[in-house]
């Protein structure tokens, strides 16, 4: 039976795909996904990287050399992380090549492929609760936005992608080791030098729209006791 898991870096979620019916969803089954505008890549580099991530799959899946391995992709900014298992060096090897031969527009692969039997459906869903575990710490954070870090785990360790500063990878490395069951998280990042100034622009913007609210907010509450002493002095003297 052929096993192939496929995670594209746009999305927080892994999904594994089998003959038989997926028996794991990851994160995107509970969480909604990060919004694109959000997200560092223009529309066209998010295109092009759901493209490369759908032709990986098809070319693993419809290769029958491949159907004792198990192979996880991992795209951001045409770059390719390859995780999963493989029975021998020699397959490993093969597929390196018919993956470099036949998807040429990548920046890089990055083979993290174990020469090693297959995990076990267990250990897949396990790594998914990782996973999921890492992307719902993500949200509870604010040194960065969620849709800048992709997560993807195999056999308990964690490999993120994304484009970040030196600070945020640090900050998203710390909160992925404190998931549960994490054995090594292993940074892939594309680093930026500053935040980009649209993005500090867009979110100091935000903040003075917050605080514009509060302020509003703060003077309803206050208008609305002032009318509701007044209600009541009124009734005191309609009853007296």
């Amino acid at each position: 039976m052929k096993k192939v898991i496929i995670l594209f870096a746009l999305f927080v979620s892994s999904t594994i795909l089998s003959s038989c019916v997926p028996i794991v969803q990851g994160a995107a089954a509970v969480t909604t996904v990060a919004t694109m505008s959000n997200d560092r890549r223009t529309m066209g580099e998010i295109l092009d990287d759901k493209t490369l991530y759908m032709n990986l799959g098809n070319i693993v899946s419809k290769d029958s050399m491949l159907d004792d391995a198990h192979i996880n992709f991992n795209v951001y900014d045409k770059s390719v992380l390859m995780t999963g298992e493989a029975p021998s060096d020699d397959l490993k090897n093969y597929l390196e090549e018919m993956i470099k031969k036949k998807a040429p527009k990548m920046n890089q692969l990055i083979n993290e492929v174990a020469v090693m039997s297959n995990s076990s459906y267990l250990n897949r869903a396990k790594d998914g609760v990782i996973s999921i575990q890492i992307e719902a710490l993500f949200l509870d954070q604010e040194v960065f936005h969620p849709a800048h870090v992709s997560v993807l785990t195999e056999r308990a360790t964690v490999y993120l992608m994304g484009a970040v500063t030196k600070r945020e990878a640090e900050h998203a490395t710390n909160v992925a080791s404190k998931a549960k069951n994490v054995k090594k998280v292993v940074k892939l990042f594309n680093y930026l030098l500053v935040r980009p100034a649209e993005e500090i622009e867009r979110d100091n913007k935000n903040r003075e729209e917050a605080e514009k609210r509060a302020i509003l907010e703060a003077k309803k509450a206050e208008l609305e006791a002032a009318q509701n002493e007044l209600q009541q002095q009124i009734y005191e003297l309609e009853t007296n």
